[in-house]
């Protein structure tokens, strides 16, 4: 036999049927000890009515005129005759019996005391010195029958303990798991970046070693991502400074050199090195988007980040090349105003670079909080569409850019609870890319008046 794998049915099906057998052993016993102490009542009840009847029988025989002549007693009313008797003389002649009373049920006077036939338990005693006897029986089906009904009295509220155990112990055991339980569902409300300890102060002794197990594999798991983040971010800050030097000693060496060839090598290690500056600033979001603090205890309207970010992209830019669509109500949020520049500038640098020129960039921000960048272009395939977020995936390999842009907004999305959506064609073309995120916000609070 197989035992489920569910604790809780594990525990039930155990303690019902020990239980169970329990309580037949126990019954078992019981009858045993009832039918002992059964026969010994009725025995007495036996000799009682042999002792009760036998008085009456010898002044009723001796009063009679007629020796030797049987008489029978009759009913008054009808009732269940268990004990039926006879009195007998010397001579084993019939003087007396009950009206059911069959004589052949009655073996020949022996002595005083209990015997026992086939079917019968007998008594007999006599008076006047033997000369009148009498033996009382009582058939042994009606003992029987007796004890195979407290049998199954004692066997009947199996049917109903045993469910009524089942239950209470399938609520006293659900009750004692419940912090198992609350333990589940903390963990299972977890995404995987929240590698914080487990709260499992109530959990029972016997699972708490387990809890404490896990939250030391995930303190441990914490501390090597936070290193591998920490490392990736001091390595990517370090590497500015000497990044800029070297690209001020290639623009250096590309305004001192009058050799074509040596201006243009110049110029391709500056673009290199440029390169190289701006993955290094991707890593360091990317850093600051998977560890840091992206939510704060204060609130800001996002229009006015937007805005800055958009700006300054446009600058660097052609004229007209983005355009801002932005609520007349504040956008009101909890997220980091730099963590919200660095989505919101990510999604339009990686529009302006894979979208058509011919078209500008629609940047739409909605009093909702769905931030939504849409730029003109080929149609990216459905297959290659599911691996944009993927780290260093580019939609087209001949551009310069990094391929971390949308691996960036995708974990910042993770981590406030919303998704980076990306479909292509964008909504109401039938060409393009689209890229929208639903930040969080809350309802904008009135000025307050001083």
């Amino acid at each position: 036999m197989r035992l489920p794998r569910s604790l809780m049915a594990r525990l039930g099906l155990s303690l019902g049927i020990l239980l169970t057998v329990l309580w037949i052993a126990a019954a078992t016993v019981t009858a045993t000890m009832l039918r002992h102490e059964m026969d010994e009542v009725f025995d007495s009840a036996l000799k009682e009515t042999a002792q009760r009847l036998l008085p009456l029988a010898v002044v009723d025989i001796v009063a009679r005129e007629d020796d030797g002549v049987t008489q029978r007693l009759g009913a008054i009313r009808e009732h269940d005759e268990f004990f039926t008797y006879i009195v007998r003389d010397a001579q084993g002649r019939i003087l007396l019996q009950s009206h059911t009373a069959d004589a052949a049920v009655f073996p020949p006077y022996d002595q005083p005391g209990f015997a026992q036939t086939a079917t019968h338990r007998l008594y007999s005693d006599d008076a006047l010195r033997g000369t009148i006897r009498i033996t009382v029986a009582e058939p042994l089906e009606h003992r029987t029958a007796v004890a195979r009904e407290l049998q199954i009295g004692l066997s009947l509220p199996v049917l109903i303990v045993i469910p009524v155990t089942l239950l209470v112990i399938a609520v006293a055991v659900g009750a004692s798991l419940g912090s198992l339980r609350r333990f589940r569902e903390t963990l299972q409300a977890r995404d995987a970046r929240d590698l914080s300890p487990v709260p499992a102060d109530d959990l029972p002794s016997e699972i708490a070693p387990m809890a404490a197990t896990l939250n030391a594999l995930l303190t441990r798991l914490r501390d090597a991502f936070d290193a591998e983040r920490s490392f990736a971010a001091n390595a990517a800050h370090e590497l500015r400074t000497p990044l800029a030097g070297a690209i001020a000693q290639a623009q250096r060496l590309r305004a001192e050199t009058d050799d074509p060839a040596a201006s243009a090598r110049a110029g391709d290690i500056e673009a290199t090195l440029k390169r190289l500056t701006r993955l290094s600033e991707r890593l360091m979001q990317l850093a600051r988007a998977e560890g840091g603090q992206l939510r704060l205890d204060r609130t800001s309207d996002l229009r006015t980040v937007a805005k800055i970010v958009t700006e300054d992209i446009g600058r660097a830019t052609a004229t007209g090349r983005i355009a801002l669509a932005l609520p007349d109500r504040p956008v009101i949020s909890d997220l980091d105003p730099d963590i919200f520049g660095i989505l919101c500038r990510n999604l339009v640098e990686n529009a302006l670079r894979y979208g058509s020129d011919a078209a500008p960039v629609d940047v739409t921000l909605t009093t909702d909080g769905t931030l939504s960048v849409a730029n003109d272009g080929d149609t990216v395939p459905p297959e290659k569409l599911t691996k944009l977020t993927t780290r260093f995936e580019r939609a087209a390999t001949g551009t310069d850019g990094s391929g971390l842009g949308l691996a960036i907004v995708a974990a910042i999305a993770d981590r406030i609870g919303s998704k980076l959506v990306l479909q292509s064609p964008r909504s109401g073309r039938e060409t393009g890319f689209e890229a929208i995120v639903t930040l969080p916000v809350s309802e904008a609070k009135p000025p307050q008046v001083g």
